[in-house]
């Protein structure tokens, strides 16, 4: 019988990795992984494929007084990708999505330089790129994701991710290339309740384990 719920993203991220086997020992691939959450999982895959791993900047826009609720998300390259059934049920006007959207912006431009510093985003035309989160719910921040990573003319993009509802994992197909999910669900409801651990992850931590990747890669 198959454990539903995971340990910690540590876990997954193992299970996950041994799923993308594929992938291993190719000097094409390069691991991205949705910070803070996704990194820890991406830590896991890109150990287990021996592959480098960095960062996909990408911000969910949380609904006004409902933060956790997404209405959408943005990316790097004027990205913006919108739920559209959420911006309609609940009447979000332009404007609302306007100032999420430049305060989300704010935080992107802060991430880049507290995970990247002065280090330049990778060049990712014609690799293989596995995008790797800790889970998906609506689908737009992997959404948005795709679309900035398309704009860089990678030779393939695989979505990669412990766990999702079964209608998102459907309609990601027609815009990854591969889609890897250990637990495609329905009912979903929240990515948390499919971990017995689901603490936050910190900015340090992220830091630490892109560091560790990179000793292990460029040695």
């Amino acid at each position: 019988m198959i454990k539903m719920r995971f340990r910690d993203r540590t876990e997954a991220g193992r299970l996950l990795a041994e799923q993308l086997k594929a992938y291993a020992n190719r000097p094409d691939v390069l691991v991205l992984a949705l910070p803070r959450g996704g990194v820890p999982i991406g830590f896991q895959v890109a150990r287990t494929l021996n592959a480098p791993l960095d960062i996909c900047l990408v911000r969910k826009l949380g609904v006004p007084g409902h933060k956790e609720l997404a209405m959408g998300a943005i990316a790097p390259g004027g990205v913006m990708v919108l739920n559209e059934d959420v911006v309609r049920e609940l009447r979000i006007s332009k404007e609302s999505i306007e100032r999420v959207a430049a305060e989300e912006q704010q935080e992107l431009q802060r991430r880049n330089r507290a995970y990247r510093g002065d280090r330049p985003a990778p060049d990712i035309q014609n690799l293989t790129v596995i995008l790797v989160d800790d889970g998906i719910a609506t689908g737009s921040t992997v959404r948005a994701a795709i679309a900035t990573l398309r704009q860089q003319q990678p030779e393939w993009v695989a979505v990669a991710v412990p766990v999702a509802p079964l209608s998102t994992c459907n309609q990601l197909k027609a815009e990854a290339d591969d889609l890897v999910c250990l637990r495609a669900l329905e009912p979903f409801r929240a990515i948390s309740l499919w971990y017995d651990d689901f603490s936050q992850t910190t900015d340090d931590q992220v830091r630490s384990l892109l560091a560790k990747q990179s000793l292990v890669t460029s040695n």
